[in-house]
């Protein structure tokens, strides 16, 4: 399952009177941080706004209404996510490394300064999700994107000799997705880095047997 990519041309074909200068990918980078520390009910338009440096009227222009808002930020956070595991697993060394790598820059995301943040998706959208189908949505969307990324990266590798052809690559992919979830979580609650590092290293001869 693909991620949506029309996020970006439909606010680019938003109505007219949008201040200049306005760059989609910025402003939601900046909502982002509000969402993930305050979550989407106790984010306030007024913070919202501020963040994204738009007045409410530009900023309902641009995304839509706040649900509408956060699912564009949701979308645009899980995109990088999922070209930053493809880049990883495009490079050189072994699956295992690499998959280190990948735990790794999660984690240096998830536990970044000035407190920990975890997963957008795990912090957040579940949250949401029993009440907002369409949170819940995005969100599964985004899960399966990575999973995918994950399959893509085991799949190679088994078929390049690297990896035995059990488990699948789908349950390789499935186990790291949750090792990630995991991670999140842990990190939202406060784990220190060293801690998550240490517990990631010991899941990768897990997956990658």
């Amino acid at each position: 399952m693909r991620i949506s990519t029309k996020m970006t041309e439909e606010v680019v074909r938003r109505p007219r009177g949008r201040p200049r200068g306005f760059a989609p990918e910025e402003v939601l980078q900046r909502v982002r941080d509000v969402f993930i520390e305050k979550g989407f009910a106790g984010a306030s338009l007024d913070e919202l706004s501020e963040a994204a440096g738009l007045n409410r009227p530009s900023l309902y222009a641009a995304f839509g209404d706040k649900e509408q808002l956060y699912i564009h930020t949701l979308r645009h956070y899980g995109q990088h996510g999922v070209a930053g595991i493809d880049a990883i697993f495009g490079g050189k060394g072994p699956i295992d490394k690499r998959l280190g790598q990948v735990f790794k820059g999660a984690i240096d995301i998830y536990t970044a300064p000035p407190y920990p943040r975890g997963c957008m998706i795990v912090g957040t959208a579940a949250v949401e999700a029993p009440t907002r189908p369409k949170i819940a949505a995005a969100a599964s969307e985004l899960l399966q994107a990575t999973e995918d990324a994950f399959e893509r990266a085991f799949a190679r590798a088994v078929a390049e000799g690297e990896l035995a052809a059990e488990p699948l690559p789908s349950a390789r992919a499935r186990m790291a997705g949750a090792a990630l979830d995991t991670l999140a979580i842990r990190a939202r609650l406060g784990t220190k880095p060293t801690e998550l590092r240490a517990y990631a290293a010991s899941l990768i001869p897990v997956i990658c047997r």
